[in-house]
């Protein structure tokens, strides 16, 4: 998703606090729960050294594993590929320090716990090169064959800036943008909730393209087009406009399409970090343990092939190596589908409710493209236009993304040749690497008839289709219309109390369930909240001067809408 449309307005006053992702849905100040000296909670010390399971090595569980370690517990860890999940960070062979971020890119700064766990890792951000970003130096857009340079929005022709005034005007005619970021920033949960509540029960029912025709500022269908494939923040934003109005409208209330960040190094070392180094400040555990040195030979377990419920109360998983142990409780955070296919799972693990939730969830489907290049050549300057030979690149052409990625002076240059999202991804499905490096040179040609990119490609190009991926069967979720009560179910199953007792046990984190799937923040509060549940599904609580997730749920509670 790539955009040369400016982001929603933030109102913001000199000293005004920041849009954070705090909510809308469940306003819960995860940031200052997980910085509060008093910890996120403790367990009796006779649960000490039980042993969880965490099924996904993701960045979701393996946040989950160091905090279950942190509280006392025996993390044990299944992951069917790699540490990382959809944090992953390919290597170019012969060129250390240089990845392909395949899945994982860029972090919105409103990502606070995200950024607390980057911190206490030691990872550096750096800004992300978005079009027409502070980091980018130049942006073409190329529509129906029609190319435009620009450096900053006010060199694009003018229906673009119609486009632009037209979807900000939408947003604060229709979806309450001022009083609902207001509310964010200011962490008022009863009018956040006021606000975003009604907008559950007008839209929930509502297609993203639904949304912008029925709007005034978008009557005209050539300005949908074009939003669509320029879109705004993070994306040329066709492909989700089947999707729920409700799951746009909760990326711009919370600014996470906004002053994108990279990883320096690649989004990997996260999820490898929280994995193997010490946890200086655990229970039980001496000084010096990880989550990587409590598993024999610093190794995960396989990929699960089962999960059943036994007596009394109990997890039983085998893996793919035919290894079978039994845990007193279980965090999942892989892919919720996996549950239907890849895994044997006792139906007996979830309610039926929940089950059709999973069922229903709906993926959105993502590819890329990269190549490495002797030098960043982009930065040559052509004589006849003055301008560099290349630019960040939006395009309706097959390559739709183009990112130039500087890897720093006298180094290799990287570019994300095409980052395409569901029906583009497909149409790239069947492919292999050279034959999609092989589209996307071509769809450029059309762009730059005089730049030779081929003549510096150094390195077999990388590509994913995420859909393609055994373990993952999709990019992440995004609901549908009508998804609300679905998501609502999955979010919340870390409440177990209001569970019948033989459902208990089992806690589902990561993307699927959380309310802003696609940004490492949703893997992250639900991480926190899993291990909320584990930690009171064995008797435990936390500090009264810092309340938890689930503490403080009834007072605010996502809308549960009625049948």
């Amino acid at each position: 998703m790539t955009s040369a449309v400016p982001n929603a307005p933030q109102h913001e006053e000199p000293d005004a606090r920041p849009i954070t992702m705090f909510g809308p849905d469940f306003p819960f100040a995860y940031d200052d729960f997980v910085k509060s000296p008093h910890g996120i909670g403790s367990v009796p010390d006779a649960v000490h050294g039980t042993k969880v399971a965490v099924i996904g090595g993701g960045l979701s569980g393996m946040l989950a594993a160091r905090e279950l370690l942190r509280m006392g517990f025996q993390p044990v860890v299944y992951e069917a590929d790699q540490i990382g999940g959809r944090m992953r960070s390919v290597p170019f062979e012969g060129h250390d320090g240089i990845v392909a971020e395949m899945g994982a890119m860029r972090f919105p700064p409103s990502s606070t716990t995200l950024f607390h766990y980057l911190d206490e890792m030691g990872l550096e951000t750096e800004d992300f090169p978005n079009p027409l970003s502070e980091a980018t130096s130049s942006t073409v857009v190329d529509l129906k064959g029609e190319s435009h340079y620009a450096r900053t929005l006010a060199d694009l022709p003018d229906v673009y800036h119609q486009v632009a005034d037209a979807w900000l005007k939408t947003l604060e005619e229709l979806a309450a943008l001022v009083p609902l970021q207001e509310a964010v920033r200011q962490r008022d949960v009863r009018r956040l909730k006021e606000v975003w509540n009604e907008l559950v029960r007008r839209y929930d029912d509502e297609t993203f393209y639904g949304f912008l025709a029925r709007s005034v500022p978008f009557q005209s269908f050539r300005l949908r087009e074009v939003f669509g494939q320029v879109g705004f923040g993070t994306g040329g934003w066709d492909t989700d406009y089947p999707n729920s109005i409700l799951e746009i409208l909760r990326v711009v209330a919370t600014a996470a399409d906004d002053h994108h960040r990279g990883i320096v190094g690649g989004s990997q070392q996260l999820p490898l970090r929280l994995w193997s180094r010490p946890v200086g400040d655990a229970s039980y555990w001496p000084e010096g343990t990880s989550v990587r040195s409590l598993h024999a030979g610093g190794r995960p377990r396989g990929a699960v092939t089962e999960i059943r419920r036994t007596e009394p109360h109990r997890f039983t998983i085998t893996d793919a190596e035919g290894n079978i142990d039994t845990y007193p409780a279980v965090v999942y955070t892989a892919q919720s589908w996996m549950l239907l296919n890849n895994i044997r799972a006792d139906e007996r693990l979830l309610p039926i409710d929940h089950w059709t939730a999973i069922e229903r969830t709906h993926y959105m489907g993502s590819s890329k493209v990269f190549v490495l290049v002797d030098r960043p050549f982009w930065k040559d300057i052509d004589p006849g236009t003055g301008r560099e030979v290349m630019s960040m690149t939006l395009t309706d052409r097959m390559s739709r993304g183009t990112y130039l990625l500087d890897q720093g002076e006298g180094r290799p240059g990287l570019i994300c040749l095409s980052y395409t999202w569901a029906d583009d991804s497909l149409k790239l499905l069947p492919l292999d690497a050279g034959k999609r490096t092989e589209i996307m040179l071509n769809s450029l040609k059309q762009i730059y008839p005089d730049v030779d990119i081929r003549s510096h490609i150094i390195a077999t190009p990388a590509t994913v289709t995420w859909e393609a991926e055994h373990a993952f069967m999709g990019a992440f979720k995004a609901n549908l219309p009508g998804h609300y009560r679905y998501q609502e179910r999955l979010y919340t199953h870390f409440m177990q109390d209001r569970l019948p007792a033989p459902y208990r046990g089992l806690f589902l984190a990561g993307d699927d369930v959380s309310w802003t799937a696609g940004w490492a923040e949703g893997a992250v509060t639900t991480a926190l909240n899993a291990v909320w549940g584990v930690m009171h599904h064995f008797g435990g609580r936390t500090a009264p001067e810092n309340p938890g997730p689930g503490d403080v749920f009834d007072q605010i509670a996502p809308l549960r809408l009625e049948d």
